[in-house]
């Protein structure tokens, strides 16, 4: 059978207009999709360009630590889920985690809630946890250097196995300004006190306001050692 070459072209146009009509359709349909129940190990939100904003995840997937868009081993994250949050740049910018079970009769339970300095690790945090009949609960504001989180140092260090030589490398890290120091905790503590602390630069409790879990209230001043160098009590001075 012979075609006609116009009546052959026509077809053949007509043809791939409807199936770019119906690829746009699709597109269009997916941007707007509508779902009751999503089943999912982990959801990555990203921009146009590419860039990650925010994963959400189960512990199988979860992420290591991400700094521009390059992702770093992180140890401590292996038994948590939840979600990261990132900055414009693809760098790590806070987080939900979450995690909690029963075993051998232990429980462990904890929840944390943090926002990121630029380029550095937490300064605002809201955390519990519970570990063998111990529990804490409270806001945590710290203080980070400027430079910089040494991603791949702070990787390296928990990659390696435990021992002298893990201990040197974090008392490294830890004398070289690298983490930066807690300045304030408000909360419960494990010995079941409501506490505020006020911490120096160098992370030491200089103010604490106390009240114990049998009612007992004071405001104690530290010294740099953290030894109590006055203590004032209800009544005090009358």
């Amino acid at each position: 059978m012979k075609f006609n070459k116009v009546a052959v072209a026509y077809v053949l146009g007509v043809g791939t207009s409807m199936v770019a009509i119906a690829a746009g359709a699709a597109i269009g349909s997916a941007r707007q999709a509508a779902f009751d129940t999503i089943t999912v190990h982990r959801i990555n939100v990203v921009e146009p360009d590419g860039t990650l904003r925010m994963v959400i995840s189960d512990k199988a997937e979860f992420p290591g630590m991400i700094f521009k868009g390059k992702e770093y081993p992180h140890a401590t994250r292996q038994d948590v889920a939840g979600a990261i949050f990132f900055n414009d740049e693809g760098t790590e910018n806070g987080g939900l985690i979450f995690g909690g079970q029963k075993s051998d009769g232990k429980i462990v339970n904890f929840g944390h809630l943090s926002f990121d300095q630029y380029e550095q690790d937490q300064v605002l945090t809201l955390e519990q946890s519970e570990e063998n009949g111990r529990r804490a609960a409270g806001i945590s504001i710290d203080d980070r250097p400027a430079a910089p989180l040494d991603y791949a140092a702070l990787s390296h260090l928990e990659t390696m196995p435990p021992g002298p030589a893990r201990t040197a490398e974090a008392q490294r890290l830890v004398a070289g300004g690298a983490t930066g120091q807690q300045r304030l905790f408000l909360g419960k503590t494990s010995k079941r006190n409501s506490e505020v602390d006020l911490k120096d630069a160098d992370g030491h409790t200089r103010l604490r306001l106390l009240v114990s879990a049998q009612g007992a209230a004071s405001i104690q001043f530290l010294d740099a050692d953290g030894k109590v160098a006055r203590t004032i009590l209800p009544g005090a001075g009358k």
